[in-house]
């Protein structure tokens, strides 16, 4: 028996020779074939009623608010002159949460433009179009690797309505996966034409402006060139150093692209924060136990929250995930001798997907997440789809049966998928949702105690808020959170304890200091005021909003200088609050620079400030007499 022969049963061979047959003919006819049309209508079609349920979701307060509604950059946009603005800023400037993802941003600067907050309805259908974007990317992938059209369809219907999509679909913050993941695989796709069609030129001005956008948009683009190789590989390239030192303006990007990722997260604190209580011995085994589980979901979708608990580390599955990784990783060396090509490209895209999110150092506060899989699951789904092809080929009596088990599991993915959407319908269902999953969790339940908060609810705020104590009685952040609901309730007293028992814990909490000075300036002590401002600012010297605040203390303490300098230090923070100027002006005012103050009042008139304080009608007359 041949070589050729004794591989022949192997599914790769059928259609890998299909995907070298005339590629542009293979995509004419496909546009001109009504079965693939349909078929990949259909596709599209499912893929967009199971994320309907989103059209009727709002924000959410977990990132959306940092990120969108109480982001300057994105809520002070109205025209294109103030988008051009923020533009600027966005691109200089890293986000909320310590990223970079300058295009996802973008896009919510002019979705404030066209929509504003109050239609969330816009911004979550823009989220769905982009994912049934990569939907219809990973359809033509799928068919450029070689697979038949059922097979190829079953691929995009996975990456379309699988459970763990939702997070990435449903959230809007979560912009940044859709939009990442549409010009990632644009490019891995029209990086496959060039090799199919000999390197043309055309292509790569669209591969690289791909990818380039793909950066902008979240930092796990940085595994495209990885891609390309297995690409590459796939084709019958051989691997070598000349084939990796094509490559190398991706290779550079990538590194350019994670370096300032690294740094960024760095200078936010991100990094390394989340794993203090596990050991560095411990430490070894998070990577493989987030790969495994996330191998596992991709075929059994569990307990899909926001915020997954870290593991146990005494359990035996936490160690015995480290033979378990390394031998599905291990296993593509067997699949590589035995030339079952797909085999290897599928677990290898997914491990280059992953493998920088495993959380292993830490980048943020959850230990795994639905949406790291987004484009990782792409090669699993592909594995899962040769399957079905293999199957459908070797099975022929069997084939209603198997279609009648993919159109279950499909359902199944479906439904699961639907109800999932309405989990992140708004604060109270999101944070329901998880505390019903995992009530060992405790943010969760200082989330939703804020929503109650704000919502007037008392009593449900502090039964969450006491529950969040009992769970982690060491953590200063649950007893400032019940601080601050005291306070809103007008409960000062109580308020302090709270403040005065989270200083304890953790004396670096400096929004400890933030919250004690606002009770002091309700209760009129403004010298205990000053002082817990001034040890507030010391640890976070970039709040405009307390300079300013801090400054109007000083003045009406009669430091007038130290007010002056306040609102100076406000003002370099944040030049486009005009009330910082206005307080400013006030502290001129009573320093008797009428120089000064003119100058401040015209300013602030050709800005067309207006205030809702008697006194700045009164000054704007008197700035007006002397003037004359």
């Amino acid at each position: 028996m041949t070589r050729e022969k004794r591989h022949n049963p192997n599914l790769d061979s059928t259609f890998r020779s299909e995907a070298d047959q005339g590629s542009k003919k293979q995509d004419i006819s496909l546009w001109s074939d009504r079965k693939y049309i349909l078929t990949l209508s259909v596709v599209l079609l499912i893929s967009f009623i199971v994320y309907l349920p989103s059209l009727g979701s709002g924000f959410v307060d977990w990132d959306d608010g940092g990120i969108i509604y109480k982001n300057p950059n994105i809520i002070n946009v109205v025209n294109w002159g103030t988008f051009f603005r923020s533009a600027k800023e966005i691109f200089t400037s890293y986000d909320a949460n310590g990223n970079y993802n300058p295009l996802a941003l973008i896009s919510f600067a002019l979705e404030h433009m066209l929509y504003g907050l109050d239609s969330p309805g816009w911004w979550h259908l823009n989220n769905i179009l982009l994912h049934l974007v990569c939907v219809f990317m990973a359809f033509r992938i799928a068919s450029a690797l070689g697979l038949k059209l059922i097979p190829a369809a079953f691929c995009a219907l996975l990456f379309g309505i699988h459970p763990m999509r939702v997070e990435s679909v449903a959230w809007i913050t979560e912009r940044k996966d859709v939009l990442f993941g549409a010009f990632y695989l644009l490019a891995l796709y029209y990086y496959i034409k060039s090799i199919k069609l000999s390197f043309r030129k055309r292509y790569l001005l669209i591969i690289i402006s791909c990818f380039i956008l793909s950066l902008l948009s979240k930092i796990q683009a940085v595994t495209l060139p990885c891609s390309m190789l297995l690409v590459d590989y796939y084709f019958d390239r051989k691997l070598s150093m000349k084939l990796i030192y094509e490559k190398w303006f991706y290779f550079l990007l990538s590194f350019i692209t994670g370096i300032a990722g690294i740094y960024f997260l760095r200078i936010d604190g991100s990094l390394g924060a989340s794993h203090n209580y596990f050991s560095i011995f411990q430490r070894i085994f998070i990577g493989p136990y987030s790969f495994v589980i996330y191998f596992i979901k991709s075929l059994l979708p569990y307990k899909m929250v926001p915020i997954h608990p870290f593991p146990n580390p005494d359990s035996w599955n936490f160690y015995a995930s480290l033979v378990i990784a390394p031998s599905i990783i291990g296993s593509t060396y067997f699949f590589y001798h035995t030339h079952k090509k797909t085999m290897v490209l599928g677990i290898l895209f997914f491990t280059f997907n992953i493998m920088f999110l495993l959380q292993t150092l830490s980048a943020g506060q959850g230990f795994i997440a639905d949406r790291f899989t987004y484009v990782a699951y792409f090669g699993l789904f592909l594995i899962y789809a040769s399957w079905l092809q293999w199957a459908i080929e070797h099975y022929t009596v069997f084939q209603r049966w198997i279609y009648l088990a993919v159109l279950l599991v499909l359902v199944l993915y479906g439904g699961i998928n639907f109800e999932q959407n309405k989990v992140w319908k708004n604060d109270e269902t999101l944070w329901t949702h998880q505390i019903k999953q995992h009530p060992e969790v405790f943010l969760p339940w200082i989330y939703r105690a804020v929503l109650y908060r704000e919502e007037g609810q008392l009593d449900k705020a502090l039964h969450d808020h006491n529950t969040a104590i009992a769970l982690k009685p060491s953590d200063s952040s649950a007893y400032v959170s019940r601080g601050v609901t005291f306070f809103r309730f007008n409960m000062l007293e109580k308020a302090l304890l709270d403040f005065n028992a989270a200083e304890k814990l953790d004396p670096q909490n400096y929004i400890i200091y933030k919250n004690r000075s606002n009770i002091y300036l309700k209760l009129g002590n403004y010298s205990k005021a000053q002082s817990e401002l001034e040890k507030y600012i010391s640890f976070n010297g970039s709040d405009s909003e307390m300079w300013s605040i801090l400054g109007m203390i000083y003045r009406t303490n009669k430091e007038l200088t130290k007010s002056l300098n306040a609102f100076n230090r406000a003002i370099h923070l944040d030049k486009h609050n005009l009330d910082f100027y206005y307080q400013r002006l006030i502290t001129f005012h009573e320093m008797g620079d009428n120089q000064m103050a003119r100058s401040e009042m015209n300013f602030l008139k050709s800005r067309g400030y207006k205030s809702q304080n008697s006194a700045y009608d009164l000054l704007t007359n008197e700035a007006d007499v002397n003037q004359k």
